[in-house]
């Protein structure tokens, strides 16, 4: 097993060239060249090749009367995305992590960019300022208000997600949709006026009923459903009781090392299932085990 693994949706190596989504006639040149790529979809979800890789199409196939978007460039050849437009109350597709499952990192990272795009622009066609319909500007980075000139950008949702630890053993919540024996890290969204680290204290307090005394983060990683940043951390609490939310949680038991390097492994006899490896909570998990 990797234990220096990135998170999950990391690692896109491309040049996201944000000096050129302004410059309209170098786009314009972009989607006229012959080595640009159109990065294909089964609504958003990725298609992959034979290979496993994703699969790119020439620009050519994009239907007609849809936007591309922008992505980058890779190694000099530009990368778009179809603005894919989304029925109204369309709601995700869980299959979609069995093909997370087979991609590579960097893969992964790129195609979590286009879809939270594709889903900001979905949900942000009019102009938060005045109410009227806003157009896509900067090559799909943005939209713009024709009526009061209000630019908007993609918006970004910080959530924090942590282990509380207490004499050697952490705490793993099994939310109440989750499925038979599957425990996680908690977590929660950062309010307005809120640190990082006033954002764990409060969630683990809410959430489970033990107070922190101190919090480090550790990692961050994209989740592009729609668009969070999970920002991980591990938090020394005052004490191993527990008073669970039981709207927020069904359940929630401190592990130890060995029964966290069990349910990591895999193992049948593991304590609980950890979460997928392409989730910042198992490498969180993986963290902790090994002391970095």
């Amino acid at each position: 097993m990797n234990f220096s693994r990135a998170p999950g949706f990391t690692g896109s190596r491309i040049d996201r060239a944000d000096n050129l989504r302004l410059d309209e006639a170098r786009i314009a040149t972009f989607l006229g060249d012959l080595k640009a790529r159109l990065l294909r979809l089964e609504v958003l979800d990725p298609v992959l090749a034979e290979d496993g890789r994703l699969a790119w199409g020439a620009m050519t196939e994009l239907a007609e009367g849809v936007t591309p978007l922008f992505l980058g460039l890779d190694g000099g050849r530009p990368l778009f995305a179809p603005l894919v437009r989304l029925a109204p109350g369309a709601t995700q597709a869980w299959s979609v992590f069995g093909l997370i499952d087979r991609m590579e990192g960097a893969d992964a990272a790129l195609w979590a960019t286009a879809r939270s795009l594709i889903e900001w622009h979905n949900r942000h066609g009019f102009c938060s300022v005045c109410g009227e319909p806003s157009e896509i500007f900067r090559a799909g980075w943005a939209r713009k208000c024709g009526d009061c000139g209000a630019e908007h950008f993609p918006r970004v949702d910080p959530v924090v997600i942590m282990l509380a630890e207490h004499g050697g053993k952490v705490l793993v919540g099994r939310g109440i949709n989750y499925p038979p024996r599957r425990y996680s890290a908690l977590a929660g969204f950062v309010e307005p006026g809120e640190s990082i680290e006033e954002a764990v204290a409060r969630e683990l307090f809410e959430e489970a009923g033990v107070r922190a005394t101190s919090v480090r983060y550790v990692a961050s990683q994209p989740w592009p459903f729609p668009a969070s940043l999970m920002i991980a951390c591990i938090a020394e609490v005052e004490s191993d009781r527990v008073a669970i939310d039981r709207t927020e949680l069904a359940d929630a038991v401190w592990v130890d090392r060995a029964q966290v390097k069990a349910a990591l492994a895999g193992r049948p006899d593991a304590p609980f299932q950890a979460p997928p490896h392409f989730a910042i909570a198992n490498t969180l998990l993986s963290r902790w085990l090994h002391r970095f």
